[in-house]
């Protein structure tokens, strides 16, 4: 039923949209807000579910939800909430906007959304950026990126990655030759090689590109990418490289990384849950078990706190304790 993974959110058996806007008012009508209700309901709706319920709210009461869940909550609970009920594409395109405004460019987020796409999800983002912003996203990542990164984003924004699942061998054992000649045979990286073979091949074809690299080496391609590479265009060659042969465990990476160290990084904890929920956030629970030795949830329980929390635990799948 779900090609790319196991969902934590689901939708809503009996969904009743009506009665949902309405236990929203509720919730938030008169002194005091019921937080839980707000969780219950938001949380456990898939993303088209809360546009419909979007919907019906400003039908019957003649406001907008998110404006009155804004004045109702604040910090990350807020932050996490108005991000669920944003159009899913919507909240791409804020993402990547807010990656690019200000001084300075998260190039992780720019990593993180293009890397792990598909041309028809990059289209409608591009479609959907144009209209929320006036420009062109492609233009926007050229202007705020440069050198291997730019051409990097720029291959992967033009969306054309083969995607036929069709695999040939005897190409992958080319390809995997060149990639071996345009790196590590040579003084210096001709780095538009690994830019062409790891922005066009299918993900079945790329798969036996890097065992037919490992058969050839000894060593997996994603060491040769860290000895070749640095910087932003390393980090977004090892992206490609983890979607194509685990993903999970690149975003169960990505949510690690968020939590590690001293402090959080709630915006990009926010994002990879808001994203991957209803994809194959089972999976990448699992993954990071695996990989860290702990649960998912553990680590949300002790770097977060209160709603916050609780709203994260629902999305992952996870029951609250006490």
């Amino acid at each position: 039923m779900y090609p790319f993974g196991t969902p934590t959110v689901l939708p809503a058996q009996d969904f009743d949209p009506v009665k949902d806007a309405h236990d929203l008012r509720k919730a938030m009508k008169g002194f005091g807000t019921d937080e839980n209700a707000l969780i219950n309901i938001i949380c456990r709706r898939t993303n088209e579910q809360r546009q419909e319920i979007q919907r019906q709210f400003k039908t019957h009461f003649g406001k907008d939800l998110i404006e009155d869940i804004k004045s109702e909550t604040s910090g990350n609970f807020e932050k996490l909430l108005v991000g669920l009920l944003r159009p899913i594409v919507d909240f791409y395109c804020a993402e990547l906007n807010d990656a690019m405004a200000g001084i300075g460019t998260d190039e992780t987020v720019l990593i993180e959304i293009l890397c792990t796409l598909s041309n028809m999800e990059i289209y409608t983002i591009k479609n959907q950026y144009l209209r929320l912003y006036g420009a062109h996203l492609e233009s926007e990542l050229k202007s705020e990126t440069s050198g291997n990164f730019k051409r990097l984003l720029t291959s992967l924004c033009t969306a054309a990655r083969d995607e036929s699942g069709r695999v040939d061998p005897a190409a992958a054992k080319d390809d995997a030759r060149e990639l071996l000649k345009a790196g590590e045979l040579r003084v210096g990286t001709d780095e538009s090689m690994f830019n062409m073979i790891l922005c066009q091949r299918n993900y079945q074809q790329l798969k036996m590109i890097f065992q037919e690299y490992e058969s050839i080496t000894g060593h997996s391609l994603e060491k040769a990418i860290k000895k070749e590479f640095s910087g932003d265009i390393m980090e977004g060659l090892i992206a490609i490289y983890k979607c194509v042969t685990n993903k999970a465990e690149y975003f169960a990476s990505r949510l690690h990384k968020s939590m590690a160290g001293i402090g959080t990084n709630d915006t990009q904890l926010i994002r990879v849950i808001i994203t991957r929920c209803e994809i194959d956030m089972t999976e990448i629970k699992v993954a990071f078990e695996r990989l860290y030795g702990k649960s998912l949830k553990s680590w949300i329980k002790g770097d977060t706190s209160g709603h916050y929390k609780h709203a994260l635990y629902a999305l992952v799948g996870e029951q609250r304790s006490s």
